[in-house]
């Protein structure tokens, strides 16, 4: 490709024609992607590839992608091309449509390949993600999938059987894939999903609910979700779950955003998409839809609120408020979901993560948001005349009735009937500002916790979803129903219900907290900026000022910040500007060393703000016309900020009726911009104090260390945040300020000299060289140059170092000099060209001259920095306008109407700097002259005559320095060109082994900017020599010093190593790394960001875009460099002394070869014969040795070693051989590689290419049509295949080579047991389930399990798993692909159809476990719960019982015959058992059952049968009859296994085992069972129980039953009876749904127990009453079908119970009810009172009740807690009993925290209420008063308004109760429930206590009647507290009036009266003092002295 000649551009230029671009015609203006790609073409400063060009690259490269799919030559082939692939994408050339379909679709069926490389199934998933991640590029309509194939594999991967402990991340990855495919599956497989996951499901069984919720979730299309979602959220609300609660709120979050728009769920949607992609067994089941509407119009899915109901609604805004978290008085109320959860299985944790539930709520609440209700008077506005107004006729009067009536009369008269109103209108605001209004406190910081983080990121979702919505609303292509729109009452109305909180936590000392606060306000500020900006600049300008907290300080700084856009964006808030200039001037003293953390926030805030202004003095210029900020028509944002937030709002008249800002006059946009320009004035005084500032600061620093930096990390920090900020301001300087800013700082640096400030000044420098390079050198060079010589004349760096050190003194002044001088080359080689002749000069002098080590090295930086300013291309500046604006004059007077300006991407104009000829020449001027001559001089220095003292050490660094600095600078100077000879010998040595020369992919160079690029031109030619040179010395030098090898040399080897370095990485996006641009772009657009999805952005992202594209071309032309000769010597080089003498040198060198490993391909393979060498046991250096393990511990190495089975087998051979060397260090060094390399080391296996995929290769024949794929291609994709054959022959072999050698170390008796340990490991892993298992293989595992070493023994039990395992699966396995996923086809296995589903066929199943069959019977065993719990699915597995005497599963493969015959040999010799048992029974800390024990000796008999059982029955019994604890476990192992293992022994060999085994029961569980031995017994019946069906073992149930049957439960001794129940409750816990048959008389049983004399009994009692609540649980569809079920659940009410959730003891507990009054008369108090069967029989229901409350069915315990709610509050006041009394008030607490079935929420609160108004008790109303609270706060969307105003009621009346503690209690309840009541009753009540305090009189304390008086005006007194107290945060329009004229007249009252006042009063005080500026004005003049003394003279509020 012709590069144009890129040195004729100038500065202004437009930049380069695009008609190469596109050619043949294209249309771009039609494709949004080509003009995308045609805006970074325009913003580049040379001519990119045509995109004909980068088409045919993408057809080369999608040509071998799917050739080498073809041959399936897929860990080499395809990960290469799919990388190639990826670089090709960053170069943002579009990827046609038709191709993006097809590539996605070969990814995805590449992905979900049986047997794939777990590293290939990632690398495909993250490709088919990238590629259809985007909507708009790809829909349904484009591309379906199946949905099977993931399904079968993600089931069979998910949960793990016994002997599986390698376990991958399958799951997961095709977990990702479903949820990435979702979108592609058809929606008409909806019902066949539902009716394949649903009967998954087990309500006893946590797991099932949890893996069938995440199957339904993630596969599940979202399109169409009106037939199954009311059927999620009916299953929803019946499940006690945390982590179910979490998918749910994720899932429903995506339905919510989706469904705003009608057309997406429309049916008939679904018959037009082609159903042309499903897998074999997929079908599509056709339901009736009755009761689905299908209408010619279709409506959507909209409901009450959203897509919900009103009752889903009520319970989703429950479970907003958990997800909070927020910690009542409650005890772990939220904890019972958490709890539940505790009973999933590890494996649910290998599915992905759902997203955070706080973002998926906001999401629900904002797009659930529309004009759904009558809409409620404005917040903060009058209440309106036609509220209803409280009347007397509510309120009795005084004097004819008791107080407490009084109190509690009727508040809802005059509620009902009237329309219920909604905040703007909206359901989902109002409860949105409800559930704000009952957390606000919680934001408070002194109110702060791990809450505060959560509330915040919660308020921060719902403002950026929010807005997103908005601007979503208001683009031309939006779907959603004008009706159904956000509207801006709803935009105002939200902002003020946040305001306050925002304002609140602005301050928290959290940062998380403040980061999203932050967020939150400069969302909120973006949407109605005048009611954010004001409350802000009115909280930091006083902090501001005072300076005084300095938390307080940085919180305002960083608000300020977060509302920045308001202040300088015209367009956001035209106002705002003016308040600008007041704010810079207060945070000057915001930069301050002292203080970091302010420092840091003030420049992140001027960095905000300059980047949107100019700093210029406008106060001068002539009135010009004001510009009308009219929008362009595509710019969505500016046209909603300039219609609706132009002006100042004014607040009487907008129709919001607010009063915000009333200090703030209305101005016209004249007006504003008078007062702004006259603000302007203060530009000048303002950036002269910020420079001195800066100065100061600089001053201030610590001295520099021998790093050249001044301080620790946290200073370097403030300094280049400073710098960061200077560099801005000065970019964005008016000419005369700059001219100002510029004489300052050379003032400063040209009459100072600072030490501590070196670096300091250089960045300084270089911010103002960044600006003005033209002025900036202008002024300083020549100042700099003349002191510079000056101070090398008279010896400055004149003493010799080579190592950092603390600078001379005497040097400072050069130092400072050549900072300086540094950081005026910074910007612009042109200007840098005129000033050659005397840089020159001064270069040469300084290399001449500098010997100190600070003294050469920023010589060479700044020779370095010079050079690269010279050649590199770069944008020269980031104004916040186009250069050709910033210089109009149009633009100099007016500027002030551009602040904040944004550009769409076709409107930016971007000047760069590109290198010209002069510029080169001078570049190759300074090689000519330096660097040659040096290059020569360090050549001398190499010769064997030169004594190498320390002066040839200083030389030899200087001069090395200069040059690797040199060449540092000229990454882009010229592009490499490769001959083909390098080409050649890089793909014959590549790190790629095996591969075809056509298929290793290669990149050709791409226009990125190089200077020179043609070979011919003798520039190229001269500086290619040079560098060329430059690597044949560093070859040299490193040969010279190896052999030199002194201690004295180590500076000069790092020099080296930094100088190979330089040569091997500088070149392309070195200077301009990728990654680091990528990092700044997206950081400056997020920092930019107003909203999502925003189109028009400031000019400085599009230069920092522009620099990023530039960055990935430079990117492109450096990834995969070609190694030539001399490169090849280097690396040896850098290998060699990766293993020199020296650690630093070690550590520098495998640092730089694992650098050079990404660059250059073949490093791998070049360097590891050489480490190897280092392990030989002849080479005798530790420090060799251990150079070689630490490179080999990279994982460039180790791992690519490891995972090459070709190369594996000598890496572990020569790691195995290092046991030669015994050095601690060595060995340790040896064992952290092997743990690095085996955790790389998989399973060998080459099933997948076995493995027919007939779905791909139907994709890969429609894509080669095409692609046009002719016959030398087909030619290439055949010779890929026989490679690939020969490759995989290959490495199996090589598999098969390393097996045997590790085996002969593994067995050699002079192997080390540590060495032997990763033998056995590396064998173990070599056991293959696609290869028979050897003799030797199995005799080896075998004896290794009784090997004296434990750890031989863990690993050797874990190979038997493995190996016997993999031989069931090689038997019975009927394909590859099942080979590969485990699925093996048992011969007892059937599967039968299930024809007629019924209930009776559950019960069916469920009771046939119970009963015992004849052995002649015929019958199937159902080992796992069956189906049927919800629904049953079409076909049921089930296992036939073995053959009477035949063996069933005899004889295995024949190709394991061997290894079968072996460990026949072994485990029929007693010797073996004897071993084993002895190890076995050693003596350890375990209490129960090891579970790999069993399963080794489960194993052994499971492939032998009973052969071995002749010799272990005489070891085995004599292990059950000794009654030693270690030897009962051994015996309990032992015999699990046997019994396990003979599960489908031929049914005569089982019976005699039974046989054998019975007598011993009574031994087992009778005599041999002690304390310490019964946790061992009850682990083996748990482990013989698990999954298993219980006819299997009808011996030893029918041997349980008849013990518990028999048990006398009252025994003497506890324990006789706490036996018999662990061990059944080792049974049945195990059984699960399986033990329902036993249930009813289990329960019958134990319930005449219930008040057994032992407490363990009746824990074991209760735990058995809580496990049949959740067995019996279960859904009651008509028909226990999956349709039947969800169309019930879409039909009937809501309050009818289709779960089956309530309880199964609801019988016994109306009985126990009863009970209770009995037993409490007969109860004896004191001492005794725990052995009363009142007191026995309630702290039974409280254990039991508590565990099921923790339970997945908590909800069922409320039909238990109701009927004895009056006994539970009665259990809290025992003073005789405190575990009854603590147990209950538990209890009665953690209820809370479960959402209640409905039609029990009304009577739940009654029985509180009842409580509360009826119990003698007074106690007993103090501990229900709270609970009204708590319910309340967890259920407050539940709770209808009439029962709030009831519970006002209730409360009231309690505020006369006679004990004070009481009435105290109830004003507490009162507040928090009054925070969320209906606003009349909190005006009735009001009124009320305040004619109660004014009507009651205090007569004299000897009255009768004094106490009386005191509790009635004591009640008023409360009730008006808890009025005041229920507003923390605001002060309503009645609140002064009862603050200062009703309570202050109380303030001397008689105590409790005075005490409450006061207490009130010092609450308001500490709730409004962060807002007294506002509030205070709520107050009159003698109002605020009435505050002043009722805080007891406190002057605070004076």
């Amino acid at each position: 490709m012709d590069i144009p000649d890129i040195s004729s551009l100038n500065l202004h230029d437009r930049g380069p024609s695009f008609s190469h671009l596109f050619p043949d015609g294209i249309e771009t203006e039609d494709d949004r992607y080509l003009q995308k790609l045609k805006s970074y073409a325009k913003m580049l400063p040379y001519s990119i590839e045509s995109q004909k060009r980068m088409m045919d690259m993408l057809d080369f490269i999608i040509l071998r992608l799917v050739q080498c799919v073809e041959a399936k030559d897929y860990d080499v082939g395809l990960l290469q091309w799919d990388s190639l692939l990826t670089y090709w994408s960053m170069l943002k050339y579009p990827i046609p449509k038709d191709k993006r379909i097809a590539l996605a679709k070969i990814y995805f069926h590449v992905s979900i390949t049986s047997g794939m490389p777990a590293q290939i199934i990632a690398i495909c998933a993250d490709a088919f993600k990238t590629l259809t991640q985007s909507k708009k590029k790809i829909s349904i309509d484009d591309l379906r999938l199946p949905w099977k194939p993931i399904y079968k594999i993600l089931s069979q991967d998910l949960f793990l059987s016994r002997r599986q402990f390698e376990y991958t991340q399958l799951s997961w990855c095709m977990g990702y894939i479903a949820e990435n495919a979702r979108r592609f599956f058809h929606p008409a497989a909806i019902n066949e999903m539902l009716s394949t996951f649903i009967p998954l499901m087990n309500g006893s069984v946590l797991d099932t609910i949890l893996s069938s919720q995440y199957y339904l979730l993630s596969f599940l299309p979202l399109t169409h979700p009106q037939s199954y979602l009311p059927m999620l959220l009916r299953m929803w609300e019946s499940i006690n779950s945390y982590k179910y609660d979490e998918r749910m709120l994720s899932f429903l979050s995506k339905l919510a955003e989706m469904h705003v728009s009608p057309n997406v769920s429309d049916p008939r949607n679904i018959s037009s998409i082609p159903d042309d992609e499903r897998s074999e067994d997929e079908g599509r089941p056709c339901w009736s839809a009755d009761n689905l509407k299908e209408d010619a119009y279709w409506p959507g899915l909209y409901k009450d609120v959203g897509i919900f109901t009103e009752h889903e609604w009520s319970f989703l805004m429950c479970k907003c408020l958990a997800s909070m978290e927020i910690p009542l008085a409650d005890a772990g109320s939220l904890t019972t979901g958490p709890s539940a959860d505790a009973q999933a299985s590890f494996e649910i944790g290998r599915l992905p993560k759902t997203s955070w539930r706080i973002p998926s709520l906001a999401r629900i609440i904002v797009y659930s948001m529309t004009a759904d209700g009558l809409a409620a008077p404005p917040s903060n506005a009058p209440t309106p005349m036609f509220s209803p107004l409280p009347s007397g006729m509510n309120t009795p009067s005084i004097a004819t009735s008791k107080l407490g009536d009084y109190l509690s009369a009727p508040l809802g008269k005059g509620v009902q009937g009237k329309g219920k109103t909604y905040l703007a209108g909206s359901k989902a605001l109002d409860s949105l500002a409800r559930l704000i209004a009952s957390v606000e406190s919680f934001f408070h910081p002194t109110n702060s916790g791990a809450w505060t983080t959560d509330l915040s990121a919660f308020i921060k979702s719902i403002v950026y979803n929010f807005n997103k919505r908005w601007y979503e609303e208001r683009q031309p292509e939006c779907e959603t129903p004008t009706n159904r729109r956000l509207t801006r009452a709803m935009k105002r109305e939200l902002v003020k219900s946040l305001r306050t909180v925002v304002l609140l936590a602005m301050f928290s000392e959290d940062s998380g907290t403040v980061a999203n606060i932050q967020s939150c306000l400069k969302s909120m500020c973006v949407m109605e900026p005048d009611l954010i900006l004001h409350p802000i600049l009115e909280r930091a300008i006083p902090s501001l000022e005072a300076l005084t907290e300095t938390q307080r300080t940085i919180a305002v700084i960083k608000a300020l910040g977060a509302v920045a856009p308001a202040i300088v964006c015209r367009r956001v808030y035209y106002p705002g500007a003016k308040h600008l200039l007041p704010i810079l001037d207060l945070l000057i003293p915001g930069i301050d060393l002292n203080d970091p953390s302010k420092t840091l926030c003030t420049t992140a805030f001027l960095v905000e703000i300059s980047q949107y202004i100019q700093f210029s003095d406008l106060s001068e210029s002539s009135g010009t016309r004001p510009m009308p900020v009219e929008p362009e028509p595509a710019a969505a944002l500016t046209n909603e900020f300039s219609r609706s937030q132009m002006k100042l709002p004014f607040f009487e008249t907008n129709g919001f009726g607010d009063l915000v800002s009333d200090m703030e006059p209305r101005l016209s946009q004249e007006e504003e911009d008078i007062l702004l320009k006259d603000t302007t004035a203060s530009f000048a005084d303002w950036v002269a104090n910020f420079i001195r500032r800066v100065i100061q600061l600089m001053e201030n620093l610590p001295e520099e260390g021998p790093n050249g930096y001044s301080g620790g990390a946290t200073e370097i920090q403030v300094v280049d945040a400073v710098a960061s900020a200077c560099s801005q301001i000065c970019v964005h300087l008016s000419e005369p300020l700059y001219d100002l800013v510029l004489k300052m700082v050379f003032d400063y640096a040209s009459t100072n000299v600072r030490t501590n400030a070196v670096r300091a000044i250089h960045q300084l420098v270089e911010c103002v060289a960044n600006a003005n390079p033209e002025k900036t050198l202008a002024m300083f060079l020549p100042f700099c140059a003349r002191n510079i010589r000056l101070e090398l004349e008279n010896g400055a760096s004149s003493l010799r170092t080579t190592s950092s050190s603390l600078p001379i003194p005497s040097d400072a002044t050069l130092h400072w000099n050549l900072a300086i001088l540094r950081g005026t080359v910074y910007n612009d080689g042109r200007a840098v060209v005129k000033y050659r002749n005397e840089l020159m000069s001064l270069i040469k002098l300084l290399h001449t001259k500098t010997y100190s080590k600070r003294g050469f090295s920023w010589s060479g930086k700044f020779l370095s920095s010079m050079l690269l300013t010279l050649t590199h291309t770069y944008p020269y500046e980031n104004k916040f306008v186009n250069p050709e604006e910033w210089e109009s004059e149009e633009f100099r007077q007016s500027h002030h109407q551009h602040w904040g300006k944004t550009y769409a991407r076709e409107d930016v104009t971007i000047s760069w700097h590109v290198p010209n000829d002069e510029e080169i020449e001078f570049a190759i001027a300074v090689f000519k002259e330096l660097v040659e001559p040096t290059l020569s001089t360090l050549d001398n220095l190499l010769d064997s005559g030169v004594e190498r003292d320390a002066t040839w050490r200083n030389d030899f660094c200087r001069h090395l320095s200069i040059a690797r600095y040199a060449f540092s600078g000229i990454p882009t100077l010229l592009r490499h060109q490769d001959t083909s000879d390098n080409i050649a010998h890089a793909a014959a040595t590549s790190d790629i082994l095996d591969e075809i020369p056509e298929m290793v992919a290669t990149l050709e160079p791409l226009g990125a900017g190089f200077c020179l690029t043609d070979t011919a031109d003798p520039r190229y030619q001269y500086m290619s020599s040079l560098r060329q040179k430059f690597g044949q010395f560093l070859h040299k030098a490193s040969l010279s010093l190896r052999q030199q090898g002194e201690e004295n040399t180590v500076d000069a080897v790092h020099m080296l190593l930094s100088c190979i370095r330089t040569f091997m990485m500088d070149y392309g996006d070195s200077k301009d790394g990728y990654y680091a641009n990528e990092e700044q772009y997206t950081s400056t657009k997020n920092v930019a960001r107003l909203y999502a999805q925003q189109r028009e952005w400031p000019r400085a992202v599009y230069v920092r875009r522009a620099r990023f594209y530039h960055s990935a071309r430079l990117r492109w032309n450096s990834i995969d460099r070609v190694r030539g000769p001399l490169e090849d010597s280097l690396i040896d080089d850098v290998t060699q002394w990766s293993m020199w003498h020296y650690a630093k040198v070690r550590i520098a060198s495998q640092s730089l070869l694992e650098s050079i490993c990404s660059t250059y391909d073949g490093v791998r393979r070049r360097a590891l014969p050489i480490l190897y060498r280092a392990l030989e046991p002849d080479v005798d250096d530790d420090d060799r040795l251990k150079g070689a393990l630490w490179t080999l511990n990279l994982s460039s190495f180790g791992k690519y070693a490891i995972s090459e089975p070709t190369l594996a087998t000598e890496l572990i051979t020569k790691l195995l051989a290092c046991q030669h060397n015994e050095k601690t260090s060595v060995q340790n060094c040896v064992a952290t590689v092997f743990e690095t390399c085996l955790g790389a080391f998989v399973e060998p296996s080459s099933l997948v290419y076995d493995i027919p995929v007939p779905a791909l290769n139907h994709a890969l024949d429609e894509f080669k049509l095409r692609l046009g794929v002719g016959y030398k291609e087909e030619i290439v994709t055949d010779k890929c295949r026989r490679n690939r054959i020969d490759r995989v022959q290959r490495q199996s072999k090589a598999s098969d080579q390393m097996n045997d050698a590790v085996m002969s170390i593994a067995k050699s008796p002079k192997t080390h047991w540590r060495y032997a340990i990763v033998a056995l490991k590396c064998l173990r892993t070599l056991a293959r389930r696609d290869k028979p298992l050897t003799a030797a293989q199995m005799t080896y595992f075998l004896e290794s399990i009784h090997d004296s070493q434990p750890s031989i023994r863990y690993y050797a039990q874990r190979a038997v798993l493995k190996t016997t395992r993999n031989l069931k699966l090689r038997t019975f396995c009927s394909s590859p692909s099942d080979l590969y996923e485990g699925r093996n086809q048992n011969p007892l296995k059937e599967s039968l159809p299930v024809l007629d589903p019924t209930h009776a066929l559950t019960q069916k199943f469920l009771k046939d476990y119970r009963f015992s069959v004849d052995v002649d019977q015929d019958f199937l065993f159902r080992d796992k719960n069956p189906q049927g719990w919800i629904a049953w699915s079409e076909s049921i597995v089930l296992y036939k019982r073995p053959h009477p005497t035949k063996s069933s599963l005899l004889p295995w493969e024949s190709a394991s015959q061997e290894a079968v015959l072996a460990a026949s040999r072994i485990a029929t010799n007693p010797a073996f058992w004897k071993k084993l048992s002895k190890y076995l029974a050693e003596e350890n800390s375990e209490t129960s059952l090891t579970q790999d024990n069993v399963s080794c000796v489960k194993s052994i008999f499971q492939v032998l049968e009973d052969a071995p059982l002749p010799v272990l029955k005489p070891i085995l019994e004599g292990l059950l009859k000794d009654n030693n604890v270690d030897k009962q476990r051994a015996a309990a192992e032992i015999t699990a296994g046997v019994i396990g293992g003979s599960k489908h022994w031929a049914l005569i060999k089982q019976k005699k085992l039974w046989e054998w085994l019975k007598p011993y029961f009574k031994v087992m569980f009778g005599q041999n069972l002690k304390s310490d031995t019964l946790s061992i017994w009850s682990s083996f019946l748990e482990c013989l129980f698990y999954k298993t069906d219980p006819r299997r073992f009808q011996p030893l149930v029918d041997h349980l039953f008849e013990l518990f049957e028999t048990a006398d439960l009252n025994t003497e001794m506890s324990f006789d009876a706490i036996k018999i129940l662990s061990l059944f409750r080792s049974c049945y816990e195990e059984l699960g749904w399986k033990f329902s048959a036993w249930l009813d008389d289990s329960v019958e049983r134990c319930w005449r127990e219930i008040h057994s004399d032992h407490d363990d009994v009746r824990t074991y009692i209760a735990e058995l009453l809580a496990f049949a609540d959740k067995t019996m649980w279960q859904p009651r569809p008509s028909i226990p079908t999956v349709e039947v079920f969800v169309k019930e659940c879409r039909a009937l009410p809501v309050d009818y119970d289709i779960m089956g959730t309530r309880g199964y003891n609801q019988k016994r507990v109306t009985e126990l009810a009863q009970d209770f009054k009995i037993w409490r008369d007969e109860r004896i108090a004191g001492v005794r009172a725990f052995q009363s069967k009142y007191d026995r029989v309630g702290i039974l229901v409280c254990r039991w009740l508590f565990q099921a409350v923790h339970d997945t069915n908590a909800i069922c315990v409320f039909d238990y807690i109701l009927p004895l709610m009056p006994e539970l509050f009665r259990f809290t006041e025992v003073n005789d009993n405190d575990e009854l009394a603590t147990r209950a008030n538990l209890l009665l607490v953690r209820m809370c925290g479960v959402s209640p079935p409905r039609p029990l929420i009304n009577p739940l609160l009654d029985a509180i209420f009842e409580t509360i108004q009826s119990s003698p008790s007074w106690r007993v109303r103090l501990k229900a008063l709270p609970l009204v609270q708590v319910f309340y706060f967890r259920q407050m969307p539940f709770i209808a308004e009439i029962k709030v105003v009831q519970m006002l009621e209730v409360l009231g009346k309690c505020l006369d109760d006679e004990v004070v503690e009481v009435r105290e209690m109830a004003a507490t309840t009162l507040s928090g429930v009054l925070r969320l009541s209906p606003r009349s009753s909190v005006l009735t009540l009001k009124n009320r206590f305040v004619r109660l305090a004014k009507n009651s009189h205090i007569p004299d304390k000897q009255d009768p009647t004094y106490n009386k008086c005191i509790r009635q005006r004591h009640a008023a007194i409360l009730g008006i507290c808890a009025l005041v107290d229920s507003y923390p945060y605001t002060v309503e329009k009645w609140m002064p009036e009862l603050l200062t004229n009703v309570l202050a007249e109380h303030t001397y009252d008689p105590i409790p009266i005075s005490t409450t006042v006061r207490k009130c009063a010092r609450n308001f005080k500490k709730t409004h003092q962060d807002t007294w500026h506002e509030d205070s004005k709520k107050f009159d003049d003698q109002q605020l002295a009435a505050l002043s003394t009722l805080l007891t003279g406190s002057s605070y509020y004076a």
